[in-house]
C-alpha cells in the first residue's frame, strides 16, 4: 500500500493522530485494508497527509496496542490476522460519530477550549513574516539548531523571568511543533520506565499521550490547594504531572505552602521530577500574576512546560520545555539524533514578535478582552446562583457551574443541548470518578462575544 486517503479535519477537536487512528481502525474493520497488507511508513503516511511525523507514529502505537497491525523488524507494519472481527449492528463508527458531531451546528459553544482569534494582530504578523522572507540569505533555510534557534530561545528565557519567575538559560529551553511532540521528546529524554502522577480530574489529553507512550499512569487526589503530597507519596509515582498556576479543569491555584511540599517530596530520592504545565497561566483577572513552580526550584526537580497555542493562535503550534540542567546535559548528548520540528522562518516571526513588543501588547488587548466577557458571564450567571455555585474563575478563559439539587450531568447537558447550547462535563476530564464534584459544567467564553454570552445564559437561566 503506497498511501491512505484520508481527510483530515485540522480545526476538529479531536487530535489529528487520533483521526488517523480512527480512519484505519475502522478500514481495517471493514475488510477495505486487508489482512498483512503492509501500511505506508510513518515518514511517508506523514508525508502525504502533510502531518508531523511524531503525529502518525502516535495513531500507529495505538493501533499497535490494541492488537490491529503488527510490527514487522526491518520491514514496517501490517495489517494483523484478526479473527471473527465485526461491528454490532446498529453501532456507529468513529468517524460516523464524529462526522455527525462535525456536521451539527450548535448556536452556542462554551468551549473552554476556545481563543478569539478576530483579535489576532495579523497586520503586524504579516508585515513580519514579510520581513523574515525578505531576507534571501540562503542561512535562513538551512536545517536549524536542534534545540531551536538561539534567538528565540534567548527572548523566551527573558520573557519566563519577567512574566513568570522562570529562572533559567536559553540553553534549558527546547522549542518544538506543540504540546504533544514536547509531550513525546520528553518520553525519550527521560525515558517510559517511570510512574507518572496525575491530578484527578486533569488534562486528560496529556494524561492519554503518556499511556500511550509506555508510562505507568495513575491518579492522585486533590483538595482546595491541588494535589494532595501524602497521597502522591502513597502512589509510589517518581514523576509528578500538576498545573500549579491554574489547574485545569478545576482552576485551582496551588499555594507556596502546597509547592514546597511537592519540591520536598521531588527532593526526597534521585530521579524524582515534577513536570509543570503552565496552562494558560498568561490570563488572570484578579490580582497578580502567580509565579511558577519552577522558580521556587533550587535542585533541579521541575520540568517546565509552555506554548503560545493559546495566547497567540492554536496554528502557531510553537511549545517549549525547560530542561533541569541535568537533563539538559542529556539532550545535548543526544543533539545528533534530534532536528528541529519548527521551522526556522517561524521561529525568526515569533522571536521578533516577542522582541519587538508585540507579543506583549497582544497580551494585554486579549486579557482585557477576555476579562470582559469573564464579568460579562458572571453577571448574567447572577439569578442561577440559587441553584448553583461557581468556581475557577478570576483566571484562564473558563469557569464551573456546580449543582447539588440531584440533576445529573448528563441531564444538563442535554436541556441545553435542546436549545442548540453546547456546554461540557467535568466528568470528561475525571480519570477515576470523584462524587465530591456533584454536577459540574464547565462554560468557557474566549470566542463567544459579549451580545452571544448574553443571549445564550438568559436560555440557560430559563432552562436551568
Amino acid at each position: 500500500m503506497n498511501e491512505l486517503t484520508i481527510n483530515l479535519n485540522a480545526k476538529s477537536q479531536t487530535p489529528l493522530y487520533e483521526q488517523i487512528y480512527a480512519y484505519i481502525k475502522e478500514d481495517i474493520q471493514d475488510g477495505k485494508i486487508a489482512c498483512r497488507e503492509k501500511l505506508p511508513s510513518t515518514r511517508a503516511l506523514a508525508g502525504h497527509l502533510e502531518v508531523s511525523r511524531s503525529t502518525v507514529e502516535l495513531a500507529y502505537e495505538q493501533l499497535l496496542s490494541e492488537g490491529y497491525i503488527e510490527a514487522v523488524p526491518c520491514k514496517g507494519f501490517y495489517v494483523a490476522q484478526i479473527e471473527e472481527l465485526f461491528r454490532l449492528p446498529g453501532l456507529k463508527s468513529n468517524r460516523e460519530e464524529e462526522e455527525e458531531a462535525q456536521n451539527y451546528k450548535y448556536q452556542y459553544d462554551f468551549t473552554p477550549n476556545g481563543v478569539d482569534l478576530n483579535s489576532f494582530p495579523y497586520a503586524v504578523w504579516r508585515k513580519l513574516s514579510k520581513d523574515v522572507l525578505s531576507d534571501d540569505k540562503t542561512e535562513l533555510f538551512r536545517l536549524g539548531n536542534p534545540k531551536g534557534e538561539a534567538g528565540l530561545r534567548q527572548v523566551i528565557a527573558g520573557y519566563l523571568y519577567q512574566a513568570r519567575g522562570v529562572n533559567c538559560t536559553p540553553g534549558q529551553i527546547i522549542i518544538g511543533a506543540g504540546s504533544d511532540y514536547m509531550l513525546m521528546l520528553l518520553h525519550t529524554i527521560i525515558g517510559n520506565s517511570r510512574r507518572v502522577a496525575f491530578e484527578n480530574p486533569t488534562y486528560n489529553h496529556a494524561f492519554r499521550i503518556f499511556r500511550r507512550l509506555g508510562f505507568d499512569t495513575c491518579t492522585v487526589d486533590m483538595d482546595d490547594s491541588g494535589m494532595m503530597p501524602e497521597e502522591l507519596c502513597k502512589s509510589e509515582a517518581d514523576t509528578a504531572y500538576v498545573m500549579p498556576s491554574h489547574q485545569y479543569p478545576l482552576g485551582v491555584v496551588m499555594p507556596i505552602k502546597r509547592r514546597l511540599k511537592l519540591l520536598s517530596w521531588a527532593s526526597e530520592q534521585e530521579g524524582r521530577y515534577i513536570i509543570e504545565d503552565d496552562y494558560d497561566s498568561e490570563f488572570r483577572y484578579k490580582g497578580k500574576p502567580i509565579p511558577a513552580l519552577q522558580g521556587y526550584d533550587k535542585r533541579g526537580k521541575v520540568i517546565y512546560l509552555g506554548t503560545f497555542s493559546k495566547s497567540i493562535a492554536p496554528a502557531i503550534r510553537i511549545s517549549y520545555m525547560v530542561l533541569p540542567d541535568q537533563l539538559r546535559q542529556e539532550v545535548e548528548k543526544a543533539e545528533a539524533h534530534i532536528n528541529s520540528s519548527v521551522s526556522k522562518v517561524d521561529q525568526l516571526i515569533l522571536k521578533r514578535f516577542i522582541s519587538e513588543g508585540f507579543y506583549e501588547r497582544h497580551l494585554n488587548k486579549t486579557r482585557a478582552l477576555y476579562k470582559s466577557r469573564h464579568d460579562t458571564l458572571i453577571g448574567c450567571l447572577k439569578p442561577l446562583m440559587k441553584k448553583c455555585r461557581i468556581s475557577g474563575e478570576h483566571a484562564g478563559v473558563h469557569l464551573l457551574l456546580t449543582f447539588d439539587d440531584g440533576r445529573s450531568e448528563q441531564e444538563m447537558i442535554a436541556l441545553a443541548l435542546a436549545q442548540g447550547i453546547k456546554v461540557y462535563g467535568l466528568s470528561e476530564y475525571c480519570i477515576k470518578p470523584k462524587k465530591q464534584y456533584g454536577t459540574t459544567l464547565l462554560l468557557g467564553y474566549a470566542n463567544m462575544r459579549e451580545e452571544e454570552i448574553k443571549a445564550a445564559a438568559e436560555i440557560l437561566i430559563r432552562i436551568w
